[in-house]
């Protein structure tokens, strides 16, 4: 029998045309255009650097820590609307710490009488009740000043003063001052100007450990500051950028004039309409 033959009918065997469908991993593979699986992805994707994650969890760190720190200041800003701080702000608490002691005496806005606040205005901020808290052309003038000579002067807002009073440091420096801007706005936003008027002579410093005018009056006269005469409170005004080297009852021939100054401008005040936001 022929080679290859059919052993039952002797017929040459054919070749079977049956073909075997080929795996379809090697079809991909042949194509060579199949995609990666997404565990083959992962399983190619490099490690996350140890520095890249340090980074992103001290941003979220300090995101989380920034978001802490504004919600906690709205809350202090919000509550020192309606209570006076016990101990003022840190400069004042630097100075009980330092004293051991303090002269302190808070009152209502009220219980200084109107000649006070009209003072303070005359003294320190005439345009008080016209600003938000920011006097820009002083700001620009004490911005001029520290680029031509280094040297940072006043003229500040009373709104600025008691921001830096309540809730910053004495000192001047560039820092403090930047701060004061968004802390001045704040105030004035939340507390508004018979408040901050309030607050800035409750806790403005008189001589060394007094510390508000109804403390500075009974220190210097004897007497509240309601019981204070015009000449008297403004003799008191000319005390706040210098407390402890001046005596309301010994200025010196420059001073006095000043605060006579300061008593007459009390009238201008009055007279123009400058105190409508505390009268």
């Amino acid at each position: 029998m022929a080679e290859g033959a059919d052993r039952v009918t002797g017929k040459p065997a054919t070749r079977s045309r049956v073909r075997r469908r080929a795996p379809a991993s090697s079809k991909k593979s042949a194509k060579g255009s199949a995609k990666p699986s997404a565990k083959g992805v992962a399983k190619a994707a490099p490690r996350r650097s140890v520095i890249g994650w340090a980074l992103r969890w001290t941003f979220r760190y300090l995101l989380r820590a920034a978001a802490v720190f504004v919600v906690l200041l709205l809350l202090w800003v919000g509550l020192l609307r309606f209570v006076d701080p016990p101990f003022g702000g840190p400069y004042m608490i630097g100075e009980f710490g330092r004293l051991g002691t303090l002269s302190y005496e808070p009152l209502p806005l009220g219980r200084f009488g109107l000649r006070a606040g009209q003072a303070a205005v005359a003294a320190e901020d005439a345009r008080f009740c016209e600003h938000k808290g920011l006097d820009w052309a002083a700001i620009e003038l004490a911005l001029d000043e520290y680029v031509t000579s280094g040297r940072l002067r006043g003229g500040s807002t009373i709104t600025q003063q008691t921001a830096k009073n309540v809730f910053l440091w004495h000192g001047r420096t560039m820092v403090r001052k930047a701060l004061e801007v968004p802390m001045a706005g704040l105030i004035e936003l939340v507390w508004g100007k018979e408040r901050i008027l309030e607050m800035y002579l409750n806790i403005a410093e008189f001589d060394e450990g007094v510390f508000g005018l109804e403390a500075g009056a009974k220190h210097y006269y004897g007497v509240p500051a309601a019981a204070l005469t015009d000449l008297q409170m403004a003799r008191m005004m000319t005390l706040l950028p210098a407390p402890k080297s001046r005596n309301p009852k010994a200025l010196s021939a420059t001073l006095e004039r000043r605060a006579r100054r300061i008593a007459a401008g009390v009238g201008t005040i009055e007279a123009q309409g400058l105190d409508l936001c505390f009268r």
